[in-house]
């Protein structure tokens, strides 16, 4: 099959038969580190490997497309980029699989809140459900690996503040939590009733995993030295019993 021409830099003077050779050495190398990373590969982890006049942009476009009519395609994911099975084989590679555990209602909601307006703490959770929520519904979630413990909210109480992570991302096929769907695309999945009260409006999310102003850094877990033997009296430990 053949790829798209690479695209030209006109400040790289280097001869166009040695930039061919760089860009097509590039696309194998993007195209194995994508092959065995189990996760999305971003550009901070691509770039190392490249060449120093690398354009990552025009070499993803090129092996993307190039990817498209095979039976594994690269798509956006997390930040990254990762091979997924193209979607109309599905059916064709899938085979037996544990039962998945399936998310009570109660905790799609949950995880919905969290994912729109993180950082969020429980009881703003609570809020915004009008009723309370179990501790056994953030473990689960917290369990999945798609919601994380961020920090402390700067209120009484300290209370934990939750966000998603990259594994959310991937899990329902997003490059960025600013890909949630808006308010119109819910109109249009008929998920949201047309009769909205006035002024109602969706959240704008964002999961920057830099803490905010009114965040604070989570303690680092104590250590536990109820097991460690008893010091000498001369301040160094007992040794072990032979």
């Amino acid at each position: 099959m053949t790829r798209p021409a690479p695209r030209i830099d006109l400040f790289d003077v280097r001869p166009e038969d040695e930039r061919a050779y760089a860009f097509a050495r590039d696309l194998r190398v993007i195209e194995a580190l994508l092959f065995t990373s189990s996760g999305p590969v971003d550009a901070r982890a691509l770039k190392p490997h490249l060449s120093n006049e690398a354009d990552l942009a025009a070499l993803m476009e090129a092996l993307t497309a190039d990817y498209a009519r095979r039976g594994v395609n690269i798509v956006k994911a997390a930040g990254g980029w990762m091979l997924r099975t193209a979607p109309d084989l599905a059916r064709v590679v899938a085979g037996p699989v544990p039962e998945a555990r399936k998310l009570s209602r109660a905790a799609i909601e949950v995880l919905a809140i969290v994912a729109y307006h993180q950082p969020v703490t429980r009881a703003e959770i609570e809020e915004i459900r009008g009723v309370s929520t179990s501790k056994g519904t953030l473990d689960v979630l917290l369990e999945t690996g798609w919601v994380r413990l961020r920090g402390r909210r700067k209120a009484p109480g300290r209370p934990v503040t939750y966000g998603t992570t990259p594994a959310f991302l991937v899990q329902f096929g997003l490059d960025a939590v600013q890909d949630l769907p808006g308010l119109d695309e819910m109109k249009g999945a008929g998920l949201i009733d047309g009769r909205l009260p006035a002024g109602f409006a969706m959240p704008l999310p964002s999961d920057d995993p830099s803490l905010r102003e009114d965040e604070e850094a989570l303690e680092p877990e104590a250590l536990d030295f109820a097991l460690s033997p008893p010091p000498d009296e001369d301040g160094t430990d007992t040794p072990e019993e032979a």
